[in-house]
């Protein structure tokens, strides 16, 4: 039987987080010329796009600007300026300046991270998670922010740096995938007026929109087949699905990857919660989940050693199949019993 892991203390799901300290780090970056901007493993839109917007608007002030994060750029992020400058791991290099973007904990920012860290005189953590630990020495944690790429854009307006389209697609697509083209229940008028700004220095939303929520490679279609087939319906509207590693390599895939299919499966209408499991090398199974508006799985995820939003998030769980699912699917019941929802 796998042992029960203690529980991470989940204070900070109780409130927001608001600390922007725009003047201390706006002066780290005055003083520094070497930064390393790193963000969380597995990253999305928004990873990418906080860590590329800041880069390249950084790049106009002169600063040599590296960037990290474990893997690298995925295929369907190079339309991004400059994602091509993407490390995917770091041997050497020293830095004045490490900014964290997008990683509720020191953990979620891998080896990467981990070297930037041991390696930088000063940390900056940028992110938008009620999840946040804390880590680093400054802070621009707003858990109020719909995207990372938010706050990296009001802390780049409160420089006075004027936008580009280097900067402003980016930023942009971080906004768009975080809040899956503006539909999520924190988007607010201020989302849209940055949304505008963005348009207005050049991206495109037809473009990102296209390239980051509508399009899917044919790989998903594959895998897709046969993780529908485990689809199952639980008690209080949590739908399941699971991907093996034994089918990830039938398609020709080097590891478990859903693709997406948890965001699909959260859009069928008796379904309040989505989740999808994925087997990873090593004895561990990747737990993504999804809610409708109204819930909130990011405690689940933080109790498992993962965090995220309330509306989407995760965790790497220790254990098999089977044993994990026992484990979570009981918990996200319990978390659709505490919810309303709010949209029809």
């Amino acid at each position: 039987m796998m042992p029960i892991l203690p529980m991470r203390k989940v204070t900070s799901l109780m409130t927001s987080i608001r600390r922007t300290d725009w003047a201390e780090a706006t002066s780290l970056i005055q003083s520094a010329q070497k930064i390393l901007i790193v963000t969380h493993v597995s990253p999305d839109g928004d990873a990418f796009g906080s860590m590329l917007g800041l880069a390249n608007g950084l790049r106009s002030l002169g600063k040599d600007v590296d960037c990290a994060v474990d893997g690298g750029v995925d295929s369907y992020m190079a339309f991004l300026p400059n994602s091509d400058l993407v490390h995917s791991k770091l041997t050497e290099g020293e830095w004045d300046v490490m900014i964290s973007t997008d990683s509720s904990d020191e953990p979620r920012t891998g080896d990467c991270g981990a070297y930037g860290r041991a390696h930088s005189q000063k940390v900056i953590n940028l992110d938008h998670h009620a999840t946040n630990t804390m880590f680093g020495d400054v802070f621009l944690v707003d858990s109020i922010a719909v995207s990372a790429t938010e706050i990296a854009f009001r802390w780049l307006e409160t420089m006075n740096l004027p936008l580009d389209t280097a900067i402003a697609l980016p930023l942009l697509t971080g906004l768009v995938t975080d809040t899956l083209g503006f539909r999520t229940g924190n988007v607010t008028a201020d989302t849209l007026s940055i949304a505008q700004k963005l348009i207005g220095a050049g991206a495109s939303l037809a473009e990102v929109t296209a390239r980051t929520l509508d399009n899917r490679p044919f790989d998903a279609l594959l895998v897709w087949r046969y993780a529908l087939a485990t689809a199952e319906l639980h008690e209080g509207g949590l739908l399941s699905a699971h991907v093996t590693l034994e089918d990830a390599h039938r398609v020709g895939m080097t590891e478990a990857n859903d693709l997406g299919l948890v965001g699909f499966l959260v859009k069928v209408d008796e379904a309040i919660i989505a989740v999808v499991f994925k087997e990873v090398e090593g004895g561990k199974i990747n737990v993504s989940m999804r809610a409708k508006s109204g819930f909130n799985v990011s405690g689940v995820a933080f109790a498992l050693g993962g965090g995220g939003h309330v509306q989407a998030a995760g965790a790497t769980v220790d254990g098999t199949l089977d044993e994990v699912k026992a484990r979570v699917i009981p918990m996200l019941i319990e978390a659709a019993k505490q919810g309303t929802l709010t949209i029809g």
